[in-house]
C-alpha cells in the first residue's frame, strides 16, 4: 500500500474518496471480529427450525420472518459485546485470548459498550415488533444472555448456563409465531441447551489450567480432561433424545429423522477426534461440525415441514 501512495496517481481523487468507505468496512469487520458474528451460524437455525415447526398451520410472513433473524442475531451481539466487556481483563491475562480486540486496544470499552447497548435495543425493538408476549420476555432472555458472562467466576456448570441462555432463541421463535409455549419448542430447547453446554465444555478444553491458576470455575478445571470429555458426551446424547422425542411430539417425519441421524453422526465424529490424549482438534470439533450440526438440523426440518405441508 505504501508504494502504490508513493506513486502519482492522476485519479488520486477518486480514491481519497474511497479511503473512508474502506476504514468503515474494516471497522465493521473488526466489531464482527469481537462479537465472533460468523458463529450466529451456532444459534439461528435452531431457532428458524422452531418456527418452521410453529408456522404449520399458522403461516409465517416474511417480515415476521425477518423480525426473529433480527432479533437472533442482535440478542446475540449484544451477549458478545457484553462478554468481551465483563472479561477484557480476564481476556488480557490469558494467552489464547490476549490477542483479542478490547485487550489490545484495538477496540475501546466505550465503542463495545456503544455495539452492546445499541444491540440490545434493536432486541427489545424487534421483540416489541412480533409481539407483546416477546417484548415482556425480551429482559429476561437479556438476563440471561449477560448473566452468563458471570458464572464461571463461581461455579462450574457454567456450560450449563449458557446452553440456557442460547436454547431461549428456539423458544422465542416459536412464541413469536405462536405466541404460546408448548412442548416442541420445550424438547427443541432441552436439545439446544444440552447440545451448547456439551460443546462448550469441549471449548472449555483449551482453558482448563489457565482458569485454575485464574481462579475461574468450569467442567474441564475442576474435573480434569478424561471426565469433561465423558460429561460433553452424555450432554450431547440428551440432544439427540430430544430431537427424537420432538419428532413424535410434533409429528415429523422421515427427512427430519434422517436430519436428525446425520446429527447424531456428526456428534459421534466431534467426540472421536477429541481424545484425552489428543486435543489438537479442538478447532475442528467446535467450530466446524457444530456448524454443520446446526444446519443439516435446520435444513432437514424445513424439507420436513414443506413435503408435510
Amino acid at each position: 500500500m505504501t508504494a502504490t501512495n508513493a506513486e502519482p496517481q492522476p485519479q488520486s481523487q477518486p480514491q481519497s474518496h474511497s479511503q473512508p468507505k474502506q476504514g468503515a468496512l474494516a471497522r465493521v469487520a473488526l466489531f464482527g471480529r469481537m462479537v465472533k458474528f460468523e458463529h450466529t451460524i451456532f444459534a439461528m437455525p435452531f431457532a428458524l427450525a422452531a418456527a418452521a415447526i410453529a408456522a404449520r398451520g399458522h403461516g409465517l410472513s416474511l417480515a415476521r420472518l425477518a423480525g426473529i433473524v433480527v432479533a437472533m442475531a442482535a440478542a446475540r451481539t449484544a451477549a458478545m459485546g457484553f462478554n468481551r466487556i465483563a472479561d477484557r481483563r480476564i481476556d488480557a491475562a490469558n494467552p489464547r485470548t490476549a490477542g483479542r480486540e478490547l485487550p489490545t486496544g484495538a477496540i475501546s470499552a466505550r465503542a463495545a459498550w456503544t455495539l452492546t447497548l445499541a444491540s440490545a435495543g434493536v432486541f427489545v425493538a424487534a421483540a416489541a415488533a412480533l409481539g407483546p408476549l416477546c417484548l415482556a420476555l425480551s429482559p429476561v432472555a437479556l438476563a440471561l444472555l449477560f448473566g452468563y458472562s458471570f458464572t464461571k467466576r463461581f461455579t462450574f456448570l457454567c456450560h450449563l448456563f449458557l446452553g440456557l441462555a442460547i436454547a431461549a432463541g428456539p423458544g422465542g421463535a416459536w412464541i413469536a409465531v405462536r405466541g404460546d409455549f408448548a412442548w416442541p419448542p420445550g424438547l427443541l430447547m432441552i436439545a439446544v441447551a444440552s447440545w451448547i453446554g456439551g460443546f462448550d465444555i469441549l471449548y472449555a478444553l483449551a482453558d482448563r489450567d489457565f482458569d485454575r491458576s485464574a481462579g475461574l470455575h468450569s467442567i474441564p478445571a475442576r474435573f480434569g480432561v478424561p471426565a469433561a470429555l465423558a460429561i460433553s458426551a452424555l450432554l450431547h446424547a440428551i440432544t439427540v433424545a430430544a430431537l427424537l422425542a420432538l419428532a413424535a411430539v410434533a409429528h415429523l417425519g422421515v427427512p427430519y429423522l434422517a436430519g436428525v441421524t446425520i446429527t447424531a453422526a456428526l456428534l459421534v465424529y466431534e467426540h472421536a477426534i477429541v481424545r484425552p490424549s489428543d486435543l489438537s482438534r479442538l478447532g475442528v470439533a467446535f467450530f466446524n461440525l457444530n456448524g454443520y450440526v446446526s444446519v443439516v438440523f435446520f435444513l432437514a426440518t424445513l424439507v420436513d415441514v414443506i413435503a408435510r405441508h
